[in-house]
């Protein structure tokens, strides 16, 4: 079996996005969300400020510059549980998070 490379394990600066405090931009196996992470269990991912991103349009280009197709953001006191069984991927978000209708 070949040794792993260096290079391949994650940096000591990395750390998880799934932290109190953090907005992210989130992928599960039906949906994608935006919002600000207000608790973490070990079953849920907890948000305010959230949306569910109907449609992200090019991938590459809605992480990098923050804008989606289709928004549809909930009230932004509701606190939104993202089942964490569900989730894909997770990645800190860099931007605004979007809170009109698109």
């Amino acid at each position: 079996m070949a040794k792993a490379s260096k290079s391949a394990s994650p940096s000591k600066s990395a750390a998880s996005p799934i932290r109190v405090g953090n907005p992210v931009f989130i992928r599960t196996v039906t949906h994608h969300y935006t919002g600000k992470i207000v608790g973490v269990t070990k079953d849920e991912i907890l948000l305010v400020k959230a949306a569910w991103i109907a449609s992200d349009g090019r991938f590459a280009q809605a992480l990098a510059s923050g804008v989606f197709d289709e928004v549809e953001p909930y009230p932004p006191a509701l606190v939104v549980s993202i089942g964490r069984g569900a989730v894909i991927d997770v990645v800190t978000w860099g931007h605004a998070l979007p809170s009109t209708v698109k």
